[in-house]
């Protein structure tokens, strides 16, 4: 199948590991030119260097989504270093926790306006130009009531909605939005791995919640978003891909 990604050009937000890098991986594979931030100088800078191999246009620069007006200034400074914008996929998120403001406002600022705020820069460019597409990044949490009255569960449920809207307000513009939630996923370093040695039975218990006995890896839900970003995905708009190898127990009409 052919993607039609060769020659066009992607915006990651916290892309530098896990999901988020193996979406690079394969948009850099497919002949994309990537712009990438995380908050991390050194794991941007070595993302790059590790997807310079794929031989397309690659450039990064840390930034904290938190701050409003650098990170808008970093979405101008992408899109001016790319002479474009065709795809962005945001994947920032605060993690999770129970209770206080704290995580309200972490949750708030990173998992919602971290999106937010990336869309809105890259709107008017994509409308511009009659095309693009936007793949929000949400969570199985958003399907089923799981762990707790978590602030992230909730706003990023937020995503999913607002997506649908996004979609329906933007089809005439020629751009494309849709949401990926992806299910537990395991990579070294990542949380589930933290999981597995700190919170045994807990990881566990998950496990045996997997019909295929395992978790899921990044490069799996990476090319499901990289699919719904793509050309051959072009009636795909407003959906909502649960990638999560059966863990859900929800039946979707």
């Amino acid at each position: 199948m052919d993607l039609g990604l060769a020659g066009k050009k992607a915006i990651l937000v916290g892309a530098a590991r896990g999901i988020g890098f193996a979406v690079a991986e394969v948009l850099a594979r497919e002949g994309c030119d990537i712009a990438l931030t995380a908050r991390s100088e050194d794991s941007v800078k070595d993302a790059v260097a590790e997807l310079g191999k794929y031989g397309t246009r690659i450039v990064g620069k840390p930034v904290n989504v938190r701050h409003p007006e650098e990170y808008k200034a970093w979405i101008e400074w992408a899109i001016d270093a790319l002479d474009g914008v065709d795809i962005l996929v945001p994947f920032t998120s605060a993690g999770g926790g129970l209770g206080s403001e704290k995580y309200w406002n972490n949750a708030f600022e990173t998992d919602l306006m971290g999106a937010v705020r990336a869309v809105d820069a890259v709107i008017p460019a994509m409308t511009e130009q009659q095309r693009g597409s936007i793949v929000l990044i949400a969570t199985t949490s958003v399907l089923e009531a799981m762990g707790g009255p978590q602030p992230y569960n909730a706003l990023k449920a937020s995503l999913v909605t607002w997506g649908k809207q996004l979609a329906l307000a933007h089809g005439k513009d020629g751009i494309r939005v849709n949401v990926v939630s992806p299910g537990p996923i395991e990579f070294e370093g990542g949380n589930w791995d933290m999981i597995k040695g700190t919170m045994e039975k807990f990881y566990n218990a998950q496990l045996r919640q997997q019909p295929s006995g395992r978790l899921g890896r990044p490069d799996e839900v990476a090319k499901a978003i990289v699919f719904l970003a793509s050309d051959a995905a072009s009636w795909c708009n407003g959906s909502h891909l649960v990638v999560d190898g059966g863990f859900t127990n929800r039946t979707h009409f």
